[in-house]
């Protein structure tokens, strides 16, 4: 058993099952004339903070990018252009497929592996660190962001929908 597979991969596939259904229930909203979809996709909790839409493409990208780095796999590209909310379900599905395509036995030397981001450079991480200090949290803050975003946007949604 790879312990950086374990809880990456099937960890981001579970969570990402729980953002679909926190972005369900908002469409239901939506549907129901209970909340603007507009709205909603550009709201943030502070001024300085990434909208809805944002953090749930970053949270996507956080774990697509892990599994990705972490394999030794390229990491896909997403075009940042979701104005709705079934646009965004269309992301989420798009970052799950990729996740099942990332097997367990390519995550062998991951520890070790040495993991550069753009915007960090010229520091590195091992892919140890990397997962510990920065995919795994990174992922959470974007995820939580995201929910509590639809929570203050009154959809009836709590822990269940988010721990699915």
């Amino acid at each position: 058993m790879n312990d950086i597979y374990t809880y990456t991969v099937p960890v981001f596939t579970k969570m990402l099952g729980g953002l679909k259904l926190v972005l369900a229930k908002a469409k239901e909203d939506v549907v129901a004339g209970k909340l603007d979809e507009k709205t909603l996709i550009e709201d943030r909790l502070a001024p300085d903070m990434f909208a809805f839409a944002k953090q749930v493409q970053t949270a996507c990208d956080n774990a697509k990018g892990a599994a990705a780095r972490l394999s030794g796999a390229e990491v896909p590209s997403f075009e940042d252009n979701e104005t709705t909310i079934d646009e965004l379900v269309a992301r989420v599905d798009k970052t799950l497929a990729f996740l099942a395509t990332v097997k367990e036995e390519s995550f062998a030397g991951a520890a070790e592996r040495k993991i550069e981001i753009k915007y960090f450079a010229p520091k590195w991480f091992t892919g140890f660190d990397y997962a510990r200090e920065y995919a795994i949290p990174n992922f959470f803050f974007h995820l939580s962001m995201a929910y509590a975003i639809v929570r203050k946007n009154n959809v009836p949604i709590g822990k269940t929908e988010y721990m699915v």
